[in-house]
């Protein structure tokens, strides 16, 4: 049977990557409160809980006092099945990048596969690194003037959750509701992860990749994946295909 349809809202996951300013977390709080998100999660936090962030919320203080921190981003997306980015940064290796909108509208149309979406905000200097730009299926990207795109934390946030809020409020106001097109939960990040670290290590038994000299290879498989999306139940089988592949090593080292 296809997994029940999500509460949109509820299944989207608002992720701070290593905030530096407490005033930051609750107009992050604030923004996503206004368009009617409240799941909040901060990776490593500078300094957090803090007044300030009470502050700032100004009326969201309900999200500020739920957030959840953690200590690493698999913690905090885990059980996601997408994975979203937001990035100005050009790529050595080019990941697929949609705007706010167009994400925004994808994800009302495919449905949510049975798992919460998180999107990423990186630090408020920095930005996401490579590495962790490199667990995402997509990139989002907020379309700006050319000689000043850059914009400030919860203004980022609060961009993307209006581009989030518009297809949901024209499916409330039509009383429908978006239908996932699954027959199986997506994929977590979890799994996907456990599926890129097996098939590194048999991708190295058989001398397919060298650890020592890498290149861009396991980076772009990662990059494949995350395109496609796997359900639950291909990674179950592509890990069976890479045990197999194991087994015929070892009776024919």
């Amino acid at each position: 049977m296809p997994p029940e349809p999500a509460t949109p809202a509820a299944a989207v996951r608002i992720v701070l990557v290593e905030p530096s300013h407490p005033g930051n977390i609750g107009a992050a709080a604030r923004a996503m409160k206004t368009m009617g998100f409240d799941e909040l999660v901060l990776v490593r936090p500078e300094r957090f809980p803090d007044p300030q962030a009470q502050w700032r919320a100004a009326g969201a203080e309900d999200v500020v006092d739920s957030a959840r921190v953690v200590d690493d981003l698999d913690e905090a997306i885990a059980d996601c099945g997408w994975v979203v980015g937001t990035s100005a940064r050009a790529r050595r290796v080019p990941w697929p990048v949609e705007t706010a909108e167009q994400f925004a509208a994808r994800l009302a149309d495919e449905g949510l596969g049975g798992r919460p979406a998180a999107i990423l905000f990186g630090r408020e200097t920095s930005g996401l690194s490579n590495e962790e730009l490199n667990r995402c299926n997509l990139h989002v990207v907020i379309p700006a003037h050319p000689d000043y795109s850059s914009l400030n934390l919860a203004m980022a946030v609060q961009v993307v959750c209006y581009e989030l809020h518009k297809p949901m409020a024209d499916a409330e106001s039509h009383e429908r509701r978006p239908e996932s097109h699954w027959d199986r939960r997506l994929a977590s990040a979890r799994e996907m992860d456990g599926f890129y670290r097996h098939l590194e290590e048999v991708l190295v038994a058989i001398d397919f990749h060298d650890p020592e000299a890498p290149r861009q290879t396991l980076t772009r498989l990662r990059r494949l994946f995350n395109r496609v999306r796997a359900d639950a139940t291909e990674v179950a089988i592509l890990r069976g295909v890479l045990k197999h592949v194991e087994q015929a090593i070892q009776r024919n080292p």
